[in-house]
């Protein structure tokens, strides 16, 4: 069966799930390229720059990779399908980074498989979207060390 594709991006954490520790339970994506040779990544847009797609993992979403892919759509606009657990990544901010709008979190990443990239998406007017191989993207996510994390987990070729 097909899955149905949200045309609006959830917005809010009323339905966000906590760890046992109060921190925010964060589920992404590594979406390579089928030769492994790039990842796609997707513009921030509290920060600027460029992050791998990921977000809240919701209350009525019975798996973190089920949260991944939905996020992975809303974000990025791509269908994928999961081909690795990367593992749970946790916090590496400093302290005087974290605030009410980027609590503590704890970050569950796939590796994943684009199965469709959409010319039109929920979250297009907000983000662009590039491919970029893992040196540009290491380059790009050195800001973010759970996220450059996640990419040095994945498969890409290095």
């Amino acid at each position: 069966m097909a899955q149905k594709l949200a045309t609006t991006a959830r917005t809010g954490r009323d339905n966000q799930r906590y760890g046992a520790q109060g921190e925010r339970l964060v589920a992404g994506v590594v979406p390579l390229s089928n030769d492994k040779t790039k990842v796609l990544l997707i513009q921030s847009t509290r920060r600027g720059g460029w992050v791998l797609p990921k977000g809240g993992w919701e209350t009525d979403e019975g798996t973190a990779q089920e949260a991944a892919c939905r996020e992975a759509w809303e974000e990025a606009g791509i269908v994928c399908t999961v081909v690795k657990d990367l593992g749970t990544i946790p916090e590496m901010r400093a302290a005087q980074e974290l605030t009410d709008k980027a609590p503590k979190a704890a970050y569950q990443f796939y590796e994943v498989r684009v199965d469709r990239e959409a010319s039109d998406w929920p979250e297009k007017d907000k983000r662009g979207r590039q491919w970029m191989t893992y040196l540009q993207a290491k380059q790009s996510l050195q800001t973010r060390p759970e996220l450059l994390e996640a990419l040095n987990r994945s498969t890409i070729m290095k």
